[in-house]
């Protein structure tokens, strides 16, 4: 099987340097070795189809790109990513507890308030309003990728919204059905971080009798991830709701679902409107439906409002700051080095090597506004540079991570593509649940770095092995 293993300072996932198979592939790579790669990227296509995965709002909705060759980690290297996503959630539910409590990080001079305050998902209304502390980080999704040396980093924290994980399990159903022989029968399985959810949600319910109603509010088809939504709402057992299903009633959410009203106990919010209030100030829908019974103590809300202070892209160059602070360790899996471009001294610093660094817009998603210094053009590097200048707490600076890449079917060949990983943690009370693998994800351009699915990307298989 012929693939380029080229010695440019990327690392591959699955051959060293020498072009030896490194140890986890011994027995994946070698699967395909007779395949014909053009049939079988077909024939996952076509079990993707099947399964109606697809990506994208409304009439854009496109199906989901799942390439087969699965990436794979041994037991060894997922046990410390394991370790280090729960240390790493752990620090991250402390710290929004914190923020709309006593604030005892600030106190301390660790975290400046000014991060706190001019974070877009900062919600004052949450100020003063008894939560769980794990509620905030109930469902967290970590973007890994590994450095040139071989490490792997936090990219960002995503903690109000995070998707992906049906994904994930689609990507595996599709792959498995096409690719030639079996599976090790070694391989870790995701349906763990189901139940696990299933838990979170009955545990975050307001203390009463009987089962919680919980239900999973969407936008409908207009949302990017309505697919996501369909199969947890199916997964789990949840009524699929939307705005036009749900009422306030005597401090109380009712919910109409086939015809009947039942009080809501717990929402599994996954609308694109995630924050309390608009740009002017004023209530947003969702605050208008869900808060006053949040506030008064009858629902629960899976992230609990407020979640997004501690996904915000300046936030998280202080997590690790956080990890020392509140649980007294040393990080087990460092962050990318993040920098706080409203001070001044940092932000003249880094504008005269914005050809280094990666700067993105503080409260974006989706890989859109990214600026990658050594790859972008001198016109769009300038561009980024003024609107720092003219908005510094709008923006933030991350070293540039030579992405890994991994081989991937490229037309009958393969061809190295850039990877990360969205790896989901579950918490329900004292239990972190990580899903075995998640969800890889790579740029389908050669040598593109944005690898979200929103910038043309596609997803993988992510295999780990007992």
């Amino acid at each position: 099987m012929a693939y380029p293993v080229e010695e440019d300072g990327f690392y591959d996932e699955a051959f060293e340097a020498t072009g030896v198979l490194r140890a986890p592939y011994r027995d994946v790579l070698p699967l395909l070795a007779e395949a014909d790669l053009g049939e079988l990227a077909t024939a996952v296509a076509a079990g993707v189809e099947q399964l109606g995965v697809s990506f994208g709002s409304g009439a854009a909705a496109e199906p989901f790109h799942v390439d087969p060759v699965p990436r794979v980690l041994d037991a060894a290297e997922w046990e410390l990513i394991e370790r280090g996503l729960r240390q790493r959630v752990r620090a991250l539910a402390r710290f929004t507890a914190d923020v709309y409590a006593g604030r005892e990080i600030v106190a301390a001079g660790v975290v400046p308030a000014r991060a706190i305050e001019t974070c877009r998902h900062f919600e004052p209304w949450m100020l003063g309003v008894d939560v769980p502390e794990w509620s905030y980080t109930a469902v967290a999704g970590m973007d890994l990728v590994r450095g040139a040396d071989g490490l792997l980093w936090v990219l960002e924290d995503n903690l109000r919204t995070p998707s992906g994980i049906t994904y994930a399990s689609a990507a595996r159903a599709a792959v498995d059905a096409a690719m030639p022989g079996k599976p090790p029968a070694a391989r870790r399985s995701l349906a763990p971080a189901y139940e696990a959810l299933r838990s979170a949600l009955r545990e975050a319910a307001p203390e009463g009798d009987g089962e919680p109603f919980v239900v999973l509010l969407s936008d409908g088809p207009s949302n990017s991830a309505w697919y996501e939504h369909r199969q947890l709402a199916q997964r789990l057992g949840l009524p699929l709701v939307t705005a036009d299903d749900l009422y306030p009633s005597r401090g109380a959410l009712r919910a109409m679902v086939d015809g009947q009203s039942h009080e809501v106990d717990v929402v599994y919010r996954r609308t694109d409107e995630d924050r309390l209030q608009d740009d002017r100030g004023h209530a947003t829908w969702v605050a208008e439906v869900l808060l006053d019974p949040c506030r008064l103590g009858r629902l629960a809300c899976v992230n609990a409002f407020g979640s997004g202070v501690a996904d915000d892209k300046l936030v998280h160059g202080y997590v690790e700051a956080m990890i020392r602070f509140y649980l007294g360790e040393e990080p087990l899996i460092r962050s990318v080095p993040t920098f706080d471009l409203g001070v001044p001294s940092v932000r003249d610093s880094i504008l005269a090597r914005i050809d280094e660094v990666v700067i993105k817009p503080r409260a974006g998603h989706g890989g859109y506004g990214i600026v990658v210094g050594p790859h972008a053009r001198a016109e769009d590097r300038e561009r980024v540079a003024e609107q720092v200048r003219a908005d510094p707490d709008g923006w933030v600076a991350q070293e540039t991570v030579m992405l890994s890449r991994h081989p991937t079917v490229d037309g009958a060949t393969l061809s190295p593509r850039h990877v990360d990983l969205r790896a989901f943690v579950v918490t329900a009370g004292d239990h972190l649940e990580v899903a075995a693998g998640g969800l890889t994800r790579f740029g389908r351009d050669a040598g593109a770095l944005v690898v979200n699915s929103s910038q043309n990307g596609g997803g993988k298989d992510t295999w780990v092995l007992s």
